[in-house]
């Protein structure tokens, strides 16, 4: 169905260029994955831009949701400001990370549209001018032929266009294209490998769509074999730019450089580290923080000699820090040193993988494995030890399908069973596995609705049985698991146990509050007790970082001495949301 057409840009504007680039991705991600060849050959650049947008669409439709239905629509600010944090937060990789700061150059400029709820064609230019500056200001040593000469292009076009919004957003849309043509010509690695820029073509997608929000028609994207024909005679003052040798540093190797008068808007710097005849780092380490700019300065240095295609972007004290080093523990110090890292994902990239497009052994796909959401860095680990491949889900920021369909990818296995570890997942989750199967991945969907219930199924994860028998035994095991936790209230609210007050210590079973307390322990022991009448052999603990430290010691001690059949283990979960997490097997 066509988009109705909008003069303005406004928050309505927003949510539908978010939402059309997220489909527009989803129908280019293997297209874009295909091409990737530079900065790092692993082919996810498109994934990577998918799973940004997704980030960015999911903060927009959330002040939308807030706003509610009766006052008309948020204030573009609002809007534009969920945007550049959902894609801030939500980033991955190189392409993932310039394409977050270009969206917060654009949002610092509709941004000021203040309370007005809508702006037009003349600041939708400023906007692009600043998304294109402040991500080329932001990188130590651009390079031409990547996703910085294609938004350079798309702010120039757009700067001789006079109109509204559409106008303006279609002549930067045919203006990236043209530069996006000429990136073979430019960069070396693209004409070796046929293709043009990975990273641009997403930025053209991303483009495309913001004309489809502005005028109600789709563009119609060349195909890529047009661009390769257009690049076999690229463009001559493209190639008068770079000169006859080209320059092949990386916008991710190369950094992200300070800029004194962008202020702590911009990221920060760290040269090429990594030898072009020589493999790059093993580990890809991403992680959220939340630090202040001296201390960013400092885990600058520490990770600039760490490692090499160092990315760190944001400000106001929340920052996006990525990085590949061969010590991928040292890096997550250094983040622990300086604020608090929090959505920690690290990457191992294989053997073979390099920064030079070289390319790699293929690796032999596994023939079953386990994919599970943990909430927290201690389950992670644990999951991690026992064979899982997990992605980690912070309180109140659940993984995407996107997030989960790229850990299946990552699992690398013909057979994969999913493991959500929570009811409110069952529908992403089910999405993420329709989608792995279109990809010939056999996936089952085991609906664990709790951590515990996936540490269950874990136990009796055989991958030598008949993926059928296994995923039954798994599914047999978490079923025979009741789960509980145990939280503070945040607020007063009925419950299925009666009205609980703010700070109030709740103890939910299967999901329903069971017990109001005033104390933790004494609120886990009343839960711990109602569970075990139905009776039990195993009793699970994963206790949170904010717990009182002597609450599993004095579970364990409880369970000795009242129920002498029962088993107790106890784990640490790290900062997983809830105080406390019990599993009754």
């Amino acid at each position: 169905m066509a988009q109705v057409p909008q003069t303005f840009f406004d928050a309505l504007a927003v949510r539908t260029w978010c939402g059309l680039a997220l489909r527009a991705l989803g129908r280019a991600r293997e297209e874009i994955d295909a091409i990737n060849v530079y900065p790092v050959a692993d082919g996810d650049t498109g994934t990577n831009l998918y799973l940004t947008v997704e980030s960015a669409a999911t903060a927009v439709e959330a002040v939308f949701a807030g706003h509610g239905t009766g006052d008309g629509e948020p204030a573009l600010a609002d809007a534009v400001r969920a945007m550049a944090h959902g894609a801030l937060i939500g980033a991955r990789g190189n392409s993932g990370t310039i394409l977050a700061q270009l969206l917060r150059g654009m949002a610092q400029v509709l941004a000021d549209a203040g309370d007005s709820p809508h702006t037009d064609g003349s600041a939708l230019r400023l906007a692009l001018r600043r998304a294109a500056d402040s991500a080329r200001q932001a990188v130590a040593h651009p390079v031409e032929g990547t996703v910085l000469t294609v938004a350079s292009a798309a702010a120039d076009a757009a700067a001789g266009a006079e109109g509204d919004c559409g106008t303006v957003a279609r002549a930067a849309y045919e203006g990236a294209r043209a530069a996006l043509a000429a990136t073979p010509g430019q960069l070396a690695v693209l004409e070796r490998a046929g293709v043009v820029d990975a990273g641009g073509r997403g930025l053209v997608t991303v483009l495309g769509a913001l004309v489809e929000a502005f005028t109600g028609e789709a563009v119609r994207e060349a195909p890529l074999r047009d661009f390769h024909a257009r690049a076999e005679a690229p463009d001559a003052h493209a190639r008068e730019k770079t000169g006859a040798g080209t320059r092949e540093e990386t916008y991710g190797e190369a950094g992200i450089g300070t800029d004194r008068e962008a202020g702590r808007d911009t990221a920060v710097e760290t040269a090429p580290a990594c030898p072009s005849d020589a493999g790059g780092p093993a580990f890809e380490v991403i992680y959220l923080l939340e630090a202040d700019d001296a201390a960013v300065t400092r885990l600058r240095a520490r990770l600039d000699a760490l490692g090499d295609s160092l990315v760190v972007v944001g400000g106001d004290g929340l920052w996006n820090v990525h990085v590949h080093v061969d010590d991928a523990g040292a890096a997550v110090e250094a983040g622990v040193e300086a604020g608090r890292p929090y959505r920690i994902r690290i990457t191992h990239f294989g053997l073979g993988d390099v920064h030079t497009g070289r390319e790699r052994p293929p690796r032999e796909r596994a023939q079953r494995a386990v994919v599970a959401v943990v909430p927290g860095e201690g389950l992670a680990g644990l999951y991690t030890e026992a064979g899982a491949t997990t992605v980690l889900a912070r309180p109140g920021e659940p993984p995407a399908s996107g997030e989960l369909v790229q850990a299946v990818r990552r699992a690398h296995a013909r057979e994969v069973v999913l493991l959500p570890n929570d009811a409110d997942l069952r529908h992403t989750a089910a999405a993420a596995a329709e989608q792995a199967r279109t990809e010939g991945i056999r996936v089952a969907l085991i609906p664990t609705r709790s951590a515990v219930q996936g540490i269950a199924a874990l136990a009796v994860h055989e991958p030598e049985r008949r993926f059928d028998e296994d995923v039954v035994q798994m599914t047999s095991a978490a079923g025979a698991t009741r789960y509980a936790e145990v939280v503070v209230a945040e607020h007063e609210s009925w419950t299925t146990a009666g009205i609980c007050q703010a700070g109030d210590v709740l103890g939910l079973i299967d999901g329903d509050v069971a017990v109001i307390g005033a104390d933790v322990t004494a609120t886990a022991r009343t839960v711990l007790d109602r569970m075990l009448q139905a009776g039990g052999e195993l009793v699970t603990l994963v206790v949170g970082d904010e717990a009182p430290e002597t609450v599993a010691g004095h579970l364990e001690a409880h369970v000795r001495e009242s129920y002498l059949a029962v088993d107790t283990v106890a784990y640490r979960g790290g900062r997983q949301g809830a105080l406390l997490l019990i599993g009754v097997e």
